[in-house]
């Protein structure tokens, strides 16, 4: 068995599929028209992790809950230097700026994209 994707619901596609291309650098792979909805999929650099974007007809005036159950999605940084000055010039602001996690230089911060979600960012020790 092979995990394939994990689907969000968005309240405006065109800013999340903004925020997963440029901030996270994902690719468009594919986009479907079912009856009532959109199906966006996206895929990490390496082609091993993909996010599906469902953008309903019918979407709630106040977005969607993010609710209490769903965590975060995690990405790794080369650098947060880099990563920050992108974000900074995309118009984005970290939720918790880069701290060291474990006290050995291995660094964590967090963002969240246009309907809330959050996303961890995980910039490794390197030895």
């Amino acid at each position: 068995m092979k995990f394939l994707h994990s689907m969000i619901r968005v309240k405006n596609i065109d800013a999340s599929l903004k925020f997963y291309t440029e901030v996270l650098n994902m690719h468009l792979t594919a986009k479907h028209r079912l009856e009532d909805c959109w199906l966006f999929f996206l895929q990490d650099e390496e082609g091993s992790c993909e996010i599906e974007l469902t953008y309903n007809d019918e979407i709630p005036e106040s977005g969607y809950q993010v609710g209490s159950g769903f965590g975060h999605f995690a990405f790794s940084v080369d650098s947060f230097e880099k990563f920050t000055e992108k974000i900074t010039q995309l118009g984005y602001k970290y939720l918790y700026e880069p701290f060291d996690l474990n006290g050995k230089g291995s660094m964590i911060a967090f963002i969240k994209d246009p309907d809330g979600y959050e996303i961890e960012l995980i910039e490794s020790v390197k030895w």
